[in-house]
Order: C-alpha cells, then sequence, then structure tokens
C-alpha cells in the first residue's frame, strides 16, 4: 500500500482511508488473519464487545511484525453495558482481551433508543478517556440527532460514527452532519450486499475503466467520499486486493454514478437506529 491519505477529526485525530474488518474472525485463525492484515498495510483493526473475538484480534496485533504505537485498534461497548458501572467493566474487560495497556478507540455500539441510556454510555466513555483507559472515542450507527443530544449533555463530541454505508445505501446526508462538525465516517458492511452491488453496471463499467475489480472500485468510492471502509477479509489475498484500492482515484462524475444507486429500501437488514435494539 503506498496511499498516504488520512482522514481527520475535529480534534486532529486521523484514520487511514481502509480498516479490517473482524466479524467472525475468531480463534487460531482469526488471530492470523489479523496478524496477516497487519503486516499487509492495515493499521485499523475493527473489532467490537459483542464479535466474541477481542482476544483473537489482541493476539493477532501482538503478534505482527509491527510496531504496536502505529496500529489503531477500535472495539465497541454493547448495548446490555449502557449503565455506567458495566460501561466501565465492560471496557475494562476490552482492554484485557485486546491486551493492551490503553484502548485507542472505543465505541458505543448502537444508541438503543427505547432504553435510553446511551447518554449515560457516552458520558462513561468520556470518564473512561480522562481516566487513561481509551485515547479517542466515538459511536456506531448514531443519527444525527443522537449525535446532537450527547454533545449537548456532555460537551464532548465524537472523533467517529461508524454507520452502514454502501453503494446501495450511500447515507448523504449523514455524511454531510459528519463533515459540518467534522466527525469521521467509517462504513460497515463496506460493499453491501456483495453480489448485488458488485453485479451492478454502472460498478462493472468503471472498474472495467480502470482495470480493477468491482470491490475495489467501491473501495475506492468510499475513499473519493472521505469514508473509512471498514471490509472484512481473512485470505491475505483478499486483503492485499482490498487495500490495493487506496491507490485507485475514481473520477467526481463515477463517484456521483455510483452515489446515484442508492436506493430507497437499501438498508441491509432493519437496523434502522431509532428503532433497532442491540443487547
Amino acid at each position: 500500500m503506498t496511499d498516504s491519505t488520512v482522514f481527520t477529526a475535529h480534534n486532529g485525530f486521523s484514520l487511514p482511508p481502509q480498516g479490517l474488518g473482524t466479524y467472525n474472525l475468531r480463534g487460531e485463525s482469526g488471530a492470523d488473519a489479523v496478524r496477516q492484515g497487519i503486516e499487509l498495510g492495515y493499521r485499523l483493526i475493527d473489532t467490537a464487545f459483542n464479535y466474541e473475538n477481542e482476544g483473537a484480534v489482541g493476539w493477532g496485533a501482538a503478534g505482527a511484525a509491527v510496531d504496536r504505537g502505529e496500529l489503531i485498534l477500535t472495539t465497541k461497548l454493547a448495548g446490555r453495558h449502557h449503565a455506567a458501572d458495566r460501561a466501565r467493566t465492560a471496557l475494562e474487560e476490552s482492554r484485557f482481551r485486546l491486551g493492551v495497556e490503553s484502548i485507542d478507540l472505543a465505541l458505543i455500539h448502537w444508541p438503543n433508543p427505547s432504553v435510553d441510556r446511551y447518554v449515560e454510555a457516552w458520558q462513561a466513555l468520556v470518564d473512561a478517556r480522562e481516566r487513561g483507559l481509551v485515547r479517542q472515542i466515538g459511536v456506531s450507527n448514531f443519527l444525527p440527532e443522537h449525535l446532537a443530544r450527547i454533545e449537548e449533555a456532555t460537551g464532548v463530541r465524537p472523533v467517529v460514527n461508524q454507520i452502514e454505508l454502501h453503494p446501495h445505501f450511500p447515507q448523504r446526508d449523514a455524511l454531510d452532519f459528519h463533515r459540518e462538525h467534522g466527525i469521521l465516517t467509517e462504513a460497515w458492511s463496506p460493499i453491501g450486499r456483495a453480489r448485488d452491488v458488485i453485479d451492478e453496471p454502472t460498478i462493472l463499467e468503471i472498474a472495467r475503466t480502470h482495470g480493477t475489480t468491482p470491490v475495489q472500485t467501491v473501495l475506492a468510492w468510499h475513499r473519493a467520499r472521505g469514508v473509512v471502509a471498514i471490509p472484512k477479509a481473512a485470505d491475505p489475498a483478499h486483503q492485499r486486493q482490498n487495500l490495493a484500492a487506496n491507490d485507485i482515484t475514481l473520477a467526481p462524475d463515477e463517484v456521483d454514478r455510483i452515489t446515484a444507486l442508492g436506493r430507497p429500501d437499501g438498508r441491509l437488514f432493519d437496523a434502522d437506529p431509532r428503532t433497532h435494539e442491540e443487547q
């Protein structure tokens, strides 16, 4: 990977244009996939308490022939841990499982609005940062109204919001809000329903123009929009191909054409943050 692009938040915190997703990467094979990914060039590694693989991620990171200071290990606070005391314990457990002195980036996984304790959870992350348990704090799957509320309540703005974002669900309004407020956007499931997306004639045509794969074309689209893509890949060849997308530059009209593939029913599943609840 030769790309030197970074995206920078309101407080100066920066992320590379692509991270390694680890959902379902567990055990020794998961740790090996993480280690390989880091040695190939990944510096942002994404996990969560509910993925049940923080140990594999930490083990893989520790075994990689890369200086620990170059890595950004991210985890997420589960919905059942929003209460302040439970949040503190969960973050401590995540730290132990990852095998780190301080978690590089901790996010609230979902707002769980019917429970309505996400402000309390955010304050717990603020407190954890002040104690040195975590270095940077953000959220995942938050809507603008959730973001505004936690900042108003605590005076602290997230550095990241990780959301569902892919060509069939391009999230124009959320991305505009994040840019306006200096919040970095990360995309989970950045390819969407892979076959549905990569078979789109528009994406196939643009891929042929650049001599790239459809997946690389979609990842280049994310980068062009200032979005940090978090694709999951266990195979070293796939990891290498994904990282190579960082060197692909799409023309503005190509970016617009892919964005225009958005659908009103583009979500992958019934995961509207206004109603979705995560345990």
